[in-house]
């Protein structure tokens, strides 16, 4: 019979070795980002320090090519939706954080050769 202290650590090797499973969702992407929209407007001169903790808080989060693929899908998919963004501005908001994101962000990303 094993004793609890061995079970402990079987559980934490088997917890330790399964594999992170990782999906980043649209809903996430505009949780995370939605304090740079005053900014991404031209309302705001600067980005905000919460907007910039969602860019890499997406960044660190979309780190498979499915992730990255999903991010930019909705990212395309909200700022076409939403009036009033100015792309330019929303183009330059990674490297306003201080991040560095695989793929422009731009309607005509093609989000299929994101990796």
């Amino acid at each position: 019979m094993a004793r609890p202290a061995h079970l402990a650590v079987l559980v934490a090797l088997l917890v330790a070795t399964a594999p992170a499973v990782s999906a980043v969702t649209c809903g996430q992407v505009v949780s995370m980002l939605s304090p740079c929209i005053n900014y991404a407007m031209g309302r705001s001169p600067t980005t905000t320090p919460a907007c910039c903790a969602g860019v890499r808080g997406l960044n660190n989060a979309a780190r498979s090519t499915a992730d990255r693929q999903t991010a930019c899908n909705c990212l395309k998919q909200q700022t076409s939706g939403m009036g009033g963004l100015k792309p330019n501005i929303v183009a330059g908001i990674p490297s306003k954080c201080g991040v560095s994101v695989p793929y422009a962000i731009s309607p005509s990303t093609d989000c299929s050769k994101v990796h």
